[in-house]
């Protein structure tokens, strides 16, 4: 395939994501690494967390989709990854599979970015997941023709553009290569999202609980997402609904203040992230003093944690095939 067509394909699924730029990454497919800034789903284990005094489930559960006999038209999903073992079978597993029974006459395969994490599950659990490089590097040994990628990323981000720069270096391998836009693109996209999460909460409507939603967060600009998801949750006048995020702003203060301004008892926290991983059950649920649990309960709210991810829902899971079928139809 000519390079210069692969690389406008590449960009064109980028303009197509377009809300917010961040930056590129090179190809260490073989080279263990952590990623410089990981976004919107959850930041890896420490290395030597083997003595883990939790479950996180049954690995043998979990589908890691590095099957060969790929065949010539494949459907690569790419997520950052998550070493807690149901909740990604239950988010990234459940994409997966909503994208096979979408698609049947495509090859759904995994791909994560973190490969921090794909590290600590196959020491912790002896299950191999491929990282990027891997990922491409097998399709090519199987002989695919037409491949289309498809994040699981919240944003057009740092992590998302890695992915971008990573396939580009693979530009001879494939006869044709499509990206689909990333979660939350569209002004419809925002919409969607908004509403199931909103949906998801509705038990707590009681007019004195407030739903706060907790997201990574990134220095990219692509941070601005998660003030226009609280834009679009007050004019869709779902009022108790509050968005913040672990690493940038809106900031746990910021989310307790709006909280403060309202006369709220209860306070229900639930992950705005794909998974529900590291940071929902630590920085989120966890009893440490700087959680945001212990924050709120400081406060004197009543709280509850809700620990699942955005990709449990079927809308996102739905909304994600959407991309997809934009990128293969990129294809022509």
């Amino acid at each position: 395939m000519n390079k210069k067509r692969l690389l406008s394909l590449l960009a064109a699924a980028v303009m197509a994501a377009g809300l917010l730029a961040g930056c590129g990454g090179n190809k260490t497919p073989d080279t263990p690494q952590e990623p410089a800034a990981p976004v919107e789903t959850e930041t890896p284990e420490p290395a030597g967390d083997d003595d883990e005094d939790y479950t996180t489930g049954d690995a043998s559960l979990d589908n890691p989709r590095n099957q060969d006999g790929i065949g010539g038209d494949e459907l690569l999903v790419i997520s950052f990854g998550t070493s807690f073992n149901d909740n990604r079978r239950l988010t990234i597993g459940a994409i997966e599979e909503t994208m096979e029974k979408t698609f049947p006459d495509w090859s759904v395969r995994r791909g994560f970015t973190a490969q921090i994490i794909i590290d600590h599950v196959q020491r912790r659990d002896g299950e191999v997941i491929d990282n990027v490089g891997q990922a491409l590097d097998r399709a090519a040994a199987n002989g695919v023709k037409r491949l289309v990628i498809q994040p699981t990323h919240l944003m057009d981000g740092l992590e998302y553009n890695d992915v971008v720069d990573e396939a580009a270096q693979y530009a001879d391998a494939f006869e044709a290569v499509s990206i689909g836009a990333p979660l939350l693109t569209s002004d419809e996209d925002f919409q969607i999202v908004a509403r199931t999460m909103a949906e998801a909460t509705q038990q707590y409507n009681d007019g004195k609980t407030a739903i706060c939603f907790m997201g990574h967060g990134t220095e990219a600009a692509s941070n601005a997402i998660y003030t226009k998801m609280q834009q679009v949750m007050d004019d869709a006048g779902y009022a108790n609904c509050f968005i913040g995020t672990v690493e940038a702003a809106p900031t746990l203060d910021d989310v307790l203040a709006m909280v403060q301004a309202g006369s709220y008892e209860r306070v229900v926290l639930q992950p705005m992230m794909i998974v529900s991983g590291d940071h929902a059950n630590n920085d989120m649920a966890g009893d440490d003093e700087d959680t945001w649990k212990s924050a709120f309960e400081g406060a004197g709210y009543e709280v509850e944690c809700v620990l699942k991810g955005l990709g449990e829902y079927e809308a996102i899971q739905n909304l994600l095939a959407a991309h997809a079928q934009a990128a293969i139809d990129q294809l022509g």
